[in-house]
């Protein structure tokens, strides 16, 4: 499998310059070649290959003096720019033509050297890893870096990547083999929500630490100060770079609580499910700074991409399905409910469950049947079935509640 590891640089002032030449050069060559090919659909042309592409706005435009200044940097640069426009048109094409799961792809656009984040990108022909611990970069120099844990395999690519607040970090790519971790007998379900950021189905509560909210005073007061200086000022550049910081810092403290929380919760089962949440819509309610301050998105692809590694089960339970309406004591759906109501009784078994624990345990139970029949869009469709007040119908070989005959981790059928 392959895996990606970041590190952080620290460039002297002659390789910052060096790097600045290289996004510089990577970002002209992608706008040259985008340019070309938007030029000549508008025309009605033929789309223009990559090879042309390279020998015109690569190799002869170094001969011209309007261009001259692309020999200072790697060729390795330049054509991975090429490449890269290349993998944005095919993402288009591939999502124009249904070939691509997910949210639609637009077209390649035209990149700015305003933009806050730049990066190029280097495959093994320009870098390679020093004895002295310096990672050495083509036409840069020998980068020094913070090893914060070892690399397990030798690296096949390199990004340089230089973010909003001007800190460089490096990110290898890594062919490696799993990691498979011993087997335990545990499996959990997952709630995420917004109160606590983790409910599991054993019970336990992860706190939601609300990195950008318990950030927002300091950042009121530097996104104040930045308002009021002239635009194209120093000063200003100096008070946005204060912004970005501070956000900066925000997004490594809610990085480094999703990779322990996720690790942690690798570790101690062997399987996990989780809902498959629409975050994106949630994005554009009234509660979209918290559902973004709380990046659910980012843990649970954590949690599946650390599941493959480390040999665990990984399944998401449709949207669809109502874990917060159905009692997972005896299978009965009691209908929707407003968010205030945290606890709700069963009209049916008069059982008293906290909404979210009951949300994680109905996860759990609906995952391992995924798993089991390996069907979710029918199981899901089947949930979806059902109405409010009336019992959920029993898959196929089941009678009863869809709990019947399961134990639970307490050892309790039908818990």
């Amino acid at each position: 499998m392959q895996l990606r590891y970041n590190y952080r640089a620290y460039p002297d002032a002659s390789q910052r310059r060096a790097l600045a030449s290289a996004f510089g050069c990577a970002r002209v060559v992608w706008n040259d070649c985008l340019r070309d090919r938007k030029e000549a659909h508008a025309a009605g042309l033929p789309y223009v290959k990559s090879a042309e592409l390279s020998r015109l706005r690569i190799t002869q435009a170094k001969r011209t003096e309007e261009r001259a200044w692309l020999a200072d940097v790697s060729a390795v640069v330049l054509q991975q720019s090429l490449r890269d426009l290349d993998t944005a048109y095919k993402n288009f094409f591939d999502s124009v033509k249904g070939k691509r799961q997910g949210r639609k792809v637009g077209p390649p656009r035209y990149k700015s050297k305003k933009d806050s984040r730049q990066s190029i990108r280097l495959n093994i022909n320009a870098f390679s890893l020093q004895d002295d611990g310096t990672v050495y970069v083509a036409k840069v120099g020998n980068l020094q870096v913070k090893w914060s844990r070892p690399l397990p395999a030798a690296p096949t690519s390199l990004t340089v990547t230089k973010d909003s607040c001007g800190r460089y970090f490096l990110s290898f790519v890594v062919d490696t083999e799993p990691d498979i971790l011993p087997e335990v007998e545990t499996e959990c379900g997952i709630d995420l929500g917004l109160s606590a950021f983790a409910v599991l189905s054993d019970g336990r509560k992860i706190d939601s630490p609300r990195f950008l909210r318990r950030a927002e005073k300091k950042l009121k007061r530097f996104q104040r100060e930045l308002s009021r200086k002239i635009k194209g000022s120093k000063n200003r550049a100096k008070a946005r770079m204060k912004v970005a910081r501070q956000h900066a810092k925000v997004a490594d403290r809610r990085r480094d609580f999703h990779h322990k929380a996720s690790t942690q919760i690798i570790r101690d089962n062997q399987a996990v499910y989780v809902e498959d949440l629409a975050v994106s819509g949630l994005g554009r309610t009234r509660l979209a700074k918290s559902v973004h301050d709380a990046g659910w998105s980012t843990f649970v692809g954590m949690l599946q991409y650390k599941a493959t590694k480390h040999g665990r089960t990984f399944a998401k339970v449709d949207r669809a399905f109502p874990s917060s309406q159905v009692c997972s004591a005896c299978g009965f759906r009691d209908g929707p409910k407003p968010l205030h109501v945290r606890e709700w009784t069963c009209g049916e078994c008069h059982a008293v469950h906290d909404r979210d624990h009951n949300a994680a345990r109905n996860v759990l139970f609906k995952g391992r049947r995924i798993v089991a029949a390996g069907r979710a869009e029918t199981l899901n469709a089947s949930w979806s079935a059902g109405k409010t007040g009336t019992k959920v119908p029993a898959q196929r070989g089941e009678a009863g509640s869809p709990w019947k005959g399961q134990t639970t981790q307490a050892g309790i059928p039908g818990l």
